[in-house]
């Protein structure tokens, strides 16, 4: 395994593995013998940082999520880990109802949510302190300053350490993070968004993003991190739910004319490389430029292998080039 240091404050910052575990689906769709074998044998290559989030995953049974964190829990207390394991959860998206949504009666990220849910995010964890704890989505009805305050009480207290940010705007990540030090508290140092190897259209509205995606790492996200060093990329869905293995999956969000360019380049490094294509878009992210952290679920120990294998995949600079310039 190789690690990667991510936040800037000696307090607070973690050395984790360069390659996520995503647990969304442990404890509801994945059972808990399949999840739980796939955490020890993460685990036991190195793996140190593991991604939930207190709604995870309302939308399998009308609830209001909490099944992933509860499942992480029970690993946790009976294999006696302790921090170790870097865990990360998220607030702000869970539905206040059971049968509402994120989009139609989400919790958001006033301050009294903030607190609250983030004490039950440690119940249910068995955590006397988060690690690394995102605003999960945008909330507008809430004054960002409210927010800044609530999440810098928290580390302030030592029940959160990192702190993080997904599926917000730019603009919004950065007048948080300036709110932020213009008060000397600490402010997002972490951001979680989609990204991989093929470009998404940016411009496909949905219910949460009326104008088009927030959610994608574009242009000006990249641009960001490199203006910000100390800031780090955790990539989620960086194998589009396999749909790199079965193209007829990828979504509408890759229909363009670039696609098929990309992915050609991807099949050419796989065929002269031996990898797979998952590993090498993994590889890709690994070894790049930017500090990106590939977050990646898996269902069985078979799919966490293959991942693991793509840690120590070396892309020569020429096929790196290639990747990149592929459009």
């Amino acid at each position: 395994m190789k690690y990667r240091t991510i936040g800037t404050d000696p307090t607070t910052r973690r050395e984790v593995s360069v390659l996520a575990l995503g647990a969304m689906l442990f404890g509801s769709v994945t059972d808990e013998a399949t999840s739980f074998a796939v955490l020890d044998r993460y685990v036991e290559a190195g793996g140190n940082f593991i991604d939930t989030s207190d709604n995870y995953a309302f939308w399998t049974d009308g609830g209001q999520g909490g099944q992933s964190e509860e499942l992480l829990g029970r690993w946790r207390r009976s294999r006696g880990i302790g921090d170790e394991i870097v865990i990360a959860t998220k607030l702000g998206a869970r539905p206040l109802v059971p049968g509402a949504s994120y989009i139609d009666n989400p919790e958001g990220l006033s301050a009294k949510v903030v607190r609250e849910s983030a004490e039950r995010s440690r119940e249910r964890l068995g955590l006397e302190k988060l690690d690394l704890l995102y605003a999960h989505i945008e909330d507008h009805t809430v004054p960002l300053q409210e927010t800044v305050e609530a999440f810098a009480a928290l580390v302030a207290e030592g029940t959160a350490g990192l702190l993080g940010v997904s599926n917000h705007a730019v603009w919004r990540v950065e007048r948080a993070r300036a709110l932020a030090a213009a008060a000397g508290l600490p402010g997002y140092e972490v951001l979680q968004y989609a990204h991989t190897h093929l470009r998404p259209r940016a411009d496909v509205p949905d219910a949460l993003f009326p104008d088009g995606s927030l959610g994608h790492a574009g242009p000006d996200l990249l641009g960001y991190l490199r203006a910000e060093p100390g800031l780090a990329l955790v990539a989620y869905s960086p194998l589009l739910k396999g749909a790199y293995a079965r193209p007829e999956r990828l979504s509408a969000d890759f229909d363009h004319p670039g696609t098929p360019a990309r992915l050609e380049a991807l099949r050419e490094v796989a065929r002269e490389t031996g990898a797979s294509v998952n590993q090498v878009v993994l590889a890709w992210q690994i070894g790049g430029e930017l500090p990106v952290l590939p977050l990646a679920g898996v269902s069985s120990v078979a799919q966490l292998e293959e991942n693991l294998a793509a840690v120590d995949l070396e892309l020569t600079p020429e096929q790196r080039a290639r990747l990149d310039a592929a459009h």
